[in-house]
């Protein structure tokens, strides 16, 4: 999966004069390859992943990814705002982030999607006071499986459901040596410096609750608002679609148009 996004440079007070300039000029393009993690609260689980499991009870078109917290694209991604106060990127926490678009290329069924949306981070303090307007952004995308379904057991099941447990069943989805990637020395630090002491490459990471990988592990939710798919399978009558999500009302519906590629 492709994800782009606009960044703002840090020269952006001598951009050109002029309305447009002013407009465009003080961003530029990033782009980068991540990896599609499953729908949150909806992902397929490794049979070999020893977090607890959530109930089953949400459906969703939330796509994840995961990255560490001191990566350069957590301050592309999400506002100044966000670690104002003299926070670093250690300490980054679950917030909501821009406008992205992913693209996926499916070369065996030749189609590709374009994916158009709001971020956002899921970290440590997911089920905190601060990160009630993740949850409610989140809540409004997760349908349920059985909806209007009033027996005790299915609401039940809802009311176990936790945030941090889900975090912790995408970090256990990873391998132990993907999982110690977040145990790496800090990205883009000069190999010169002296990684802090725990911080090295190639360790495998079998807690799921290991202190400082953890405290680097973030998952990113991307919220679609639209969907741009392209169908190349007849090379003579190439098809394209455009998914609108109207979000009005309490139950978000999906339009669909169909339009010359």
């Amino acid at each position: 999966m492709f994800l782009s996004t606009l960044h703002r440079d840090q020269n952006a007070d001598t951009a050109p004069s002029g309305q447009w300039a002013s407009e465009t000029a003080a961003f530029s393009p990033r782009v980068r390859t991540v990896v599609y993690r499953g729908m949150w609260a909806d992902a397929k689980l490794d049979s070999r992943n020893p977090a607890p499991r959530n109930p089953n009870v949400y459906q969703t078109d939330l796509l994840t990814f995961t990255t560490d917290v001191r990566m350069e694209k957590i301050f592309e991604i999400f506002p100044r705002s966000a670690t104002a106060s003299g926070s670093t990127p250690e300490t980054l926490q679950s917030c909501v982030g821009g406008l992205v678009e992913a693209v996926i290329w499916a070369a065996h069924a030749k189609t590709q999607w374009r994916i158009r949306g709001c971020v956002y981070m899921v970290g440590p303090d997911i089920e905190s006071a601060a990160a009630q307007p993740v949850r409610d952004a989140l809540s409004v995308c997760m349908r349920r499986q059985h909806p209007g379904n009033t027996k005790d057991e299915p609401e039940a099941e809802a009311e176990t459901w936790g945030w941090a447990k889900e975090l912790t069943l995408s970090f256990g989805n990873l391998s132990p040596i993907m999982r110690g990637s977040f145990r790496n020395p800090p990205p883009g630090a000069p190999i010169s410096q002296t990684p802090a002491p725990g911080l090295d490459l190639g360790q495998k990471v079998e807690d799921l609750h290991d202190e400082i990988a953890r405290r680097n592990f973030r998952v990113l939710v991307i919220a679609p608002e639209q969907v741009d798919q392209v169908d190349l399978t007849n090379p003579e009558r190439a098809r394209r679609w455009v998914h609108d999500l109207n979000a009005g009302g309490n139950d978000p519906v999906w339009t669909t148009k169909e339009v010359w590629p």
